[in-house]
């Protein structure tokens, strides 16, 4: 099975033998920086929806609130499982590629 951390290290190995015109480094956020900042606030959002939850058993949370964040995790999981697959798909592409 494909693990999301050799894919990671196969790009990284790619980016860095890749060289000749447009392929030279442009300034900005890297797409690991990108793809770093995305897993933090998806792991941000799944915590809140927890401590969400955690108030309203002892019943300190407005239903609402609770119902908003649990919805905002379950989406967050659903567009992270959908990015993964992308990855998984991209990087099972690249392995089929003749070299």
């Amino acid at each position: 099975m494909i693990n999301p951390l050799n894919a990671a290290a196969a790009y990284a190995t790619t980016a860095a033998k890749t060289t000749g015109p447009g392929m030279a480094a442009r300034d900005g956020l890297s797409f690991g920086d990108v793809l770093e900042q995305a897993a933090k606030e998806s792991i941000g959002t799944m915590k809140k929806s927890e401590d969400m939850s955690a108030l309203a058993a002892v019943g300190k949370a407005d239903l609402n609130d609770v119902v908003q964040a649990v919805t905002n995790a379950e989406v967050t999981l659903q567009t992270v499982t959908a990015v993964r697959d992308k990855v998984l798909n991209a990087y099972q592409e690249i392995l089929r590629m003749p070299m």
